[in-house]
C-alpha cells in the first residue's frame, strides 16, 4: 500500500474516532441529565442494567455510577471477543463518562410532574442513548449478553431483553409501586422509539419493485419525471413462467406518491412493493 493512501487511510480511523469519542461523551451526559433530574428523581426507571442500578440504589443508597459501572463491567469483558476491542473500549469509556455526568446531576429535579417525567425523560434518555449506540458503543450490558445467549439457547435477542425487563418492572412494581412501574414502561417505550430515530433518521427512504409488462416504459418515465436511477432485474412468473422485467429503485417517501400515479397511467395493473429503507450506501440515486 502506498505511503500516502497508508496515511489518509488512518488519519480517517483518528478523525472517526474522535468524532465516536465526542458523540459518546455527549450522548452519556444527555442520558445522565435525563436518568437523574427526570426519573431517578420521580422514582421512575429504565430497563436493563441501567434499571437494576436504579433499583439498587435506591434500596441501599449506594451510588448509583459506581452501581452502573460495577454492573456492567463483566458484560463489556464478554464483549470484547464479540464486538471487538474499539468497541469495548468506547463503551468502557461512555460507562465511566455516564457514571461521571450521574454524580454531576444528583438532587437536580426538573419536574415532579409525572407524565412530564416520563415523557420528556424518555426523550432525552433516548436521544443520548441512540447517539451513543450510533457510534459504536453501549450503555447496557443486557444488550451485549443478549448477543451471546440468544444464539445459545435458541432465543432471539429481542426476545431475551423483553424478558429481562419483564422482570426488572415487576421487581420495580414492588419497590416504587405499580403506578411508578407503569410510567417506567411508558418511559422505555418512548426512549427505544426515540433511539430508532436517532439511529435511523426521520427521512427513511424507501426501496420500490415494481413488476410490469410496460417495465421498460415504467423506469423511462420514472428517471425522465423524477431524476432517479433504477435498475432492471430478470424474473419468471410464478403461473405463465415467462420472463419478467422487475425495477428496482431507491426514492424519498415525498416522491412516492408521485412515482405511484406515473406507473398507474402507464400500467393500471403493475404490481407494486414499497418497503422502508433506513439507510443506503453507495451507488446513485439521481442520475447525473
Amino acid at each position: 500500500m502506498p505511503k500516502a493512501v497508508e496515511g489518509s487511510k488512518k488519519s480517517n480511523i483518528f478523525l472517526k474516532f474522535i468524532k465516536n469519542i465526542f458523540f459518546i461523551t455527549f450522548g452519556a451526559v444527555v442520558a445522565a441529565f435525563a436518568l437523574e433530574t427526570f426519573l431517578v428523581s420521580n422514582q421512575i426507571i429504565d430497563g436493563g442494567v441501567i434499571g437494576i442500578s436504579m433499583i439498587i440504589s435506591h434500596v441501599t443508597k449506594w451510588n448509583l455510577g459506581l452501581l452502573v459501572i460495577v454492573l456492567n463491567t463483566p458484560f463489556i469483558i464478554l464483549a470484547f471477543r464479540k464486538m471487538g476491542k474499539m468497541f469495548v473500549l468506547q463503551t468502557a469509556y461512555a460507562n465511566i463518562i455516564l457514571a461521571l455526568a450521574l454524580n454531576f446531576f444528583q438532587h437536580y429535579k426538573v419536574t415532579g410532574d409525572l407524565l412530564l417525567a416520563t415523557v420528556f425523560g424518555g426523550i432525552i434518555l433516548g436521544t443520548g442513548v441512540g447517539l451513543i449506540l450510533k457510534n459504536e458503543a453501549s450503555l447496557d450490558g443486557t444488550e451485549i449478553l443478549s448477543l451471546l445467549v440468544s444464539k445459545k439457547f435458541g432465543f432471539s435477542v429481542g426476545e431475551f431483553i423483553m424478558g429481562i425487563n419483564i422482570f426488572i418492572y415487576l421487581v420495580a412494581g414492588k419497590v416504587f409501586g405499580w403506578e411508578n412501574a407503569m410510567y417506567s414502561i411508558l418511559t422505555y417505550f418512548i426512549a427505544s422509539k426515540v433511539i430508532d430515530v436517532v439511529m435511523e433518521g426521520l427521512n427513511s427512504s424507501k426501496s420500490v419493485e415494481i413488476i410490469s409488462d410496460e417495465a421498460g416504459a415504467i423506469g423511462n418515465a420514472l428517471i425522465e419525471k423524477l431524476d432517479i436511477s433504477v435498475t432492471y432485474l430478470r424474473g419468471i412468473g410464478g403461473y405463465s413462467g415467462q420472463d419478467k422485467d422487475i425495477i428496482y429503485c431507491v426514492i424519498s417517501r415525498l416522491e412516492l406518491p408521485k412515482m405511484l400515479e406515473i406507473i398507474k397511467e402507464i400500467d393500471p395493473r403493475a404490481f407494486v412493493a414499497v418497503v422502508d429503507v433506513h439507510e443506503a450506501y453507495g451507488g446513485r440515486f439521481k442520475k447525473h
